[in-house]
């Protein structure tokens, strides 16, 4: 797993990662829901989606819109195995360990605290 500064200064860095945001929909959803529910949200998709050692349809399980945590888990390289591989060091073929969950919990947390919403 990597150092915060490290991993968002890498991916500032990355054009297609850089270029997600929050549409107004899924920005008036964090607010009326709260930042505490929607990471709620997330522990499930990430228990759902990515925990298992070779989750279904790995690659292409994270939509690309509709919630807050989908945007910025591909905002953070937290959508599929091979990313959290690639931006996190999280090797593929083991499920996640409690600590693995907890720190994409972390990333996701300050990816959506970090987004502008009036």
């Amino acid at each position: 797993m990597r150092n915060m500064d490290e991993l968002f200064a890498a991916l500032g860095r990355s054009k297609f990662r850089s270029r997600f945001r929050l549409s107004s929909k899924e920005a008036i959803y964090l607010k009326q829901k709260g930042l505490e529910t929607i990471l709620e949200h997330a522990h499930d998709f990430i228990l759902k989606r990515l925990a298992q050692a070779y989750p279904a349809n790995d690659g292409r399980q994270t939509p690309m819109r509709n919630h807050p945590v989908f945007i910025a888990q591909h905002a953070t390289g937290t959508c599929c195995r091979k990313c959290l591989e690639k931006w996190h060091y999280i090797p593929k073929g083991q499920p996640l360990t409690e600590e693995q969950i907890d720190y994409i919990l972390k990333v996701l947390k300050q990816w959506l605290t970090g987004q502008k919403i009036d």
